[in-house]
């Protein structure tokens, strides 16, 4: 086990009451507060109003920024950095999924910074930020805990992961499974490819002496795959979205990580294809997941044995782990395919000769298994 250390300040407030505290909890870090969301469905769905109203019964003077898509963008960011330098904002609040708070982070960010905000995703260390508190209502990125932000710069479609730290973690979460039962099914499925993309990344480490967080990481898989397959046959199942939204909380806020090295390269992989196709996030991690298991999983073949044995029950077969990892990596394509997600790139409208300018942008990834440009275009083509 490597040596760490861990920090994670994020106020976790989980259940169908939580929302009752987004006023009070905001005004006790500022008192001009930039609400930001999404599409039209937060709005028709009265949640954006309750908020508000929360807001501004604790005294907080609101202004809004909404429209943020998925795959977010940083000319929305732009804007909202410039309203929050324009109205002297002290304090966000993100409403929706990793989308909305990896925005409300960059606007944070580039708030009380001179700079151009996307030096944060080019290698330049954020110093502060403005004080964020998060409603979520998309369990999957895992951004109301993390301490990471991804952004596209449509110019040149370019998909980057920040260079900030702990201190970009939202100070509080609210967690109320309820607000998901009205999120599509292929929403759902798209999140908990997410959430389990996140501990994947973290599981396949080279690093020894991590059965504690193989378990851990084991467990809320597993959950995941449970708890999704429940709420596509009944939607407002409780206990099924809460599992999902915990889960999605523990994926990402680095408790899975502690003492390992994580890979990230399929996450790498993925971002070329949202950058180019505007895919959703979760639909590129189930087409690069298994493909970069095949091409990877010789590396260690007892690691992805175990991963089969422990996560999707393959009878351990310690003559033949070779044939017990593949087949691990046969249930997990069945699973995604249960899901009503494509393990195809041709699926989604990416074609063989895109594959030479994202393996190009992408360059170079992964510490399972460096990948080098050309080893990138390899796993491009098994996920054909």
């Amino acid at each position: 086990m490597d040596d760490f250390t861990y920090r994670n300040e994020t106020e976790l407030i989980f259940g169908k009451q939580a929302l009752s505290c987004v006023g009070e909890k905001t005004r006790s870090y500022g008192d001009r507060a930039l609400v930001l969301y999404g599409g039209a469905s937060a709005i028709r769905s009265g949640l954006i109003s309750r908020v508000i109203l929360s807001l501004k019964q604790s005294g907080v003077e609101v202004f809004e920024l909404g429209n943020v898509e998925p795959n977010p963008k940083m000319s929305l960011a732009y804007r909202g950095i410039e309203i929050c330098k324009r109205e002297k904002i002290n304090v966000l609040v993100a409403v929706g999924g990793g989308s909305v708070i990896d925005t409300a982070k960059t606007v944070g960010m580039g708030a009380v910074y001179d700079g151009d905000a996307w030096d944060f995703f080019t290698g330049t260390q954020a110093a502060s930020m403005l004080p964020i508190g998060v409603v979520l209502t998309i369990p999957a990125a895992g951004s109301e805990s993390s301490a990471d932000a991804v952004m596209t710069r449509e110019e040149d479609k370019l998909k980057r992961a920040s260079c900030a730290g702990d201190f970009i973690r939202p100070r509080f979460s609210i967690l109320n499974p309820e607000l998901t039962y009205t999120l599509p099914p292929y929403q759902t499925a798209c999140g908990a490819v997410d959430i389990i993309a996140h501990v994947l990344e973290r599981y396949f480490t080279t690093v020894r002496g991590v059965d504690v967080t193989d378990r851990l990481c084991e467990g809320i898989v597993r959950s995941v795959v449970a708890a999704s397959k429940r709420v596509l046959i009944q939607h407002d199942d409780y206990n099924a979205r809460a599992e999902l939204m915990l889960a999605g909380t523990l994926a990402h806020n680095g408790i899975v990580g502690l003492g390992r090295r994580g890979d990230w390269a399929s996450h790498a992989m993925g971002h070329e294809i949202s950058a180019l196709s505007n895919a959703a996030h979760g639909a590129t991690l189930a087409v690069m997941f298994p493909a970069w298991m095949k091409y990877v999983y010789q590396t260690d073949i007892r690691r992805f044995a175990q991963f089969a044995n422990r996560v999707f029950d393959v009878q351990y077969m310690p003559w033949d782990e070779n044939e017990m990892a593949l087949e691990g990596i046969r249930r997990f394509e069945t699973f995604l395919h249960q899901l009503g997600m494509s393990t195809k790139l041709l699926d989604m409208g990416v074609k063989e000769d895109a594959i030479p300018l994202m393996a190009k942008k992408c360059h170079q990834a992964g510490s399972f298994v460096s990948l080098d440009e050309a080893a990138i275009a390899d796993v491009y083509r098994l996920a054909l």
